[in-house]
């Protein structure tokens, strides 16, 4: 789509500031592909009438008064450049149709003008003037109804990003929150252990987002009003005025309304200047007091309110000669002229010393643990599941006990798959058990309505265990099996699991 915004010399302009007027812009119109949709529009400064003899492909007949020399050289113009004129095609009352008023708010004319190209006309719905917009001109506000029929691209649903009041987890609310997270958690406690892993991982999102939406609700968009009542009183005030000047039925009535109008819209523009000074002031001390205490995300949202919202620009692709290319052969070519140019130099005379890339630290991929579930960082953006970290850390307990069985059966899943491919079956087996065996750690989750921090591990088989302790070290062994850490210990490092032998005694091994 293109767009053409035009303002037109006056009837009254001699006939080669018109002239020249036309070349420049016929210069332009040359320049746009006939394939797009482009529009032109603007103060045109031409009254086209209602006669459209000669001129029916591009005019209707509903245009407003008679054709002046502006109005021909305009439809000359917009027929030789198959352009449609849309007021004159629409029916509308004298009132919806007059774009301009006079200085003495008596004479009104057709002199604005909303036009597309003549194979976009059936997208063209409607043309219509807005008089009760308190622009503070002598020209209305004219508005055009564009609905376009393109190509449909396929059925693809992108997940709202909602947000939940996280903020509230700070208070009373983090009981009820652990509360119906326990219950809604109670049972997954006797998922079966060939249950598909998507559908284990569904079953406990859907657990956390249910208790999110439920408990906490989604934020609600606030709109910082720095506008005063005061202000907004003078704008109604202005918008009934504008009202009364458009009922108007008699001359002096309307003089006198537009008078009154003329006063409001100059009474309003002050406070308004005001309101927004003392709105950037405020939120400029409010980002210097983050900056000097440390708030860096209160400092960076402060900054992004007082820039504002960013629009990248469209600039188009230009030419050597810096002249505007549309057609897309072009500028696929002009792409590759340019970076040919830049990018191809000659070798330099002394090849820089480059040394050796650095080898990239292994990545920790051990089930996370009840520490590392606590010391997770707050106020980050969700991931594709929409689970914020607060209500992970809510209750840790809940987390760890369903999350790092979910974690093993995943591992288990890996484990086979390359244990299959090298021959190795031992490691595969044994991470399976381990797999198998953490789903008792579910089952030993507090009874429904209860709310505590002491856990006491399930009993396991003590050749389990050892087994697990030589492959993976005593901590992950510990994870993969339960997935949380004695809470009775405050993270000191300890850890106690409760083992049995080869006879029925039962004993618990600090670790």
């Amino acid at each position: 789509m293109n767009i053409v915004q035009i303002y037109a010399p006056t009837n009254e302009a001699q006939g080669e500031e018109k002239d020249a007027f036309y070349g420049l812009l016929q210069e332009v119109m040359d320049k746009l592909p006939k394939k797009d949709i482009n529009i032109l529009m603007g103060d045109d400064n031409a009254k086209i009438g209602r006669e459209n003899t000669g001129y029916d492909r591009i005019m209707g007949s509903h245009g407003l008064g008679e054709m002046n020399d502006n109005g021909e050289r305009f439809a000359n113009f917009c027929l030789f450049n198959k352009v449609v004129i849309g007021g004159s095609i629409f029916p509308h009352k004298r009132v919806h149709k007059a774009t301009w008023v006079s200085p003495d708010n008596v004479t009104e004319n057709q002199i604005d003008h909303f036009c597309v190209s003549q194979r976009f006309r059936r997208s063209l719905n409607d043309v219509i003037v807005q008089r009760g917009a308190g622009i503070g001109s002598d020209h209305h506000m004219l508005l055009g109804k564009l609905k376009l029929r393109l190509k449909k691209q396929g059925n693809r649903k992108e997940v709202p990003r909602k947000r939940y009041q996280v903020n509230r987890l700070n208070g009373a609310t983090k009981e009820d929150f652990k509360l119906c997270l326990r219950n809604r958690f109670q049972p997954l406690a006797s998922l079966e252990e060939e249950e598909d892993v998507e559908i284990h991982w569904s079953r406990v999102k859907s657990a956390f987002t249910a208790t999110c939406e439920e408990v906490l609700g989604y934020q609600k968009k606030e709109y910082n009003e720095w506008i005063s009542q005061k202000s907004l009183d003078l704008i109604e005030r202005r918008r009934h005025l504008k009202e009364q000047v458009n009922s108007s039925r008699t001359r002096r009535s309307k003089e006198e309304k537009m008078e009154q109008y003329n006063l409001a819209a100059k009474e309003v523009k002050v406070p308004i200047k005001k309101d927004k000074e003392s709105f950037t002031k405020t939120l400029a001390e409010k980002a210097e007091k983050a900056a000097t205490a440390g708030h860096v995300k209160i400092l960076y949202q402060t900054t992004k309110t007082l820039v504002g919202k960013y629009t990248r620009s469209e600039m188009p692709v230009k030419d050597a000669g810096g002249k505007a290319i549309f057609e897309k052969d072009a500028q696929a070519a002009r792409w590759i002229e340019h970076f040919t140019s830049l990018l191809n130099r000659p070798p330099p005379t002394n090849p820089p010393q480059i040394l050796e890339a650095r080898r990239d630290l292994p990545i920790n991929c051990v089930t996370p643990s009840h520490r590392e579930i606590v010391d997770a960082n707050q106020g980050k953006a969700v991931g594709p599941d929409l689970i914020p970290p607060e209500a992970l850390k809510a209750d840790v307990v809940t987390t760890a006990t369903f999350l790092c069985p979910l974690f093993a059966k995943t591992s288990a899943a890996t484990a086979s798959t390359a244990a299959a491919a090298t021959g190795t079956t031992a490691a595969a087996t044994t991470v399976t058990t381990a797999a198998a065996t953490t789903t008792t750690a579910a089952a030993a989750l507090p009874p429904v309505g209860t709310i505590t921090d002491n856990y006491n591990p399930p009993v396991v088989s003590q050749a389990l265990f050892n087994q697990l302790v030589s492959l993976f070290g005593p901590v992950a062994a510990f994870d993969l099996l339960y997935g949380v850490r004695n809470a009775a210990n405050n993270f000191g490092g300890s850890y106690y699991i409760n083992t049995i032998g080869s006879g029925s005694g039962i004993s618990q091994t600090r670790y």
